[in-house]
């Protein structure tokens, strides 16, 4: 599953000058998690705005592939975010 989300948003978060890092599923805070990790192509850090950017453009996506999804929490950071 977590491949054809990874190859859903590849390209249009390239696109939109987002790079895809990763794609997978977890817990945090006990919540099913769906971790989104990005970075920025042209090389500036990862900053708010991009986040939901990226978000806009995922989570419709999401949606759409009719995946067998429910309650969970769509999160979308940069590498190394929960270090901040």
């Amino acid at each position: 599953m977590e491949e054809k989300i990874y190859e859903a948003v590849k390209e249009p978060l390239e696109n939109e000058n987002i790079t895809l890092v990763g794609v997978h599923f977890g817990k945090e805070d006990g919540e099913d998690t769906l971790f989104v990790t990005i970075e920025n192509s042209n090389g500036e850090p990862v900053d708010t705005d991009l986040c939901v950017k990226a978000t806009k453009i995922v989570d419709p996506i999401i949606d759409s592939l009719d995946l067998d999804l429910e309650n969970y929490v769509l999160d979308v950071g940069s590498k190394g975010e929960e270090n901040e």
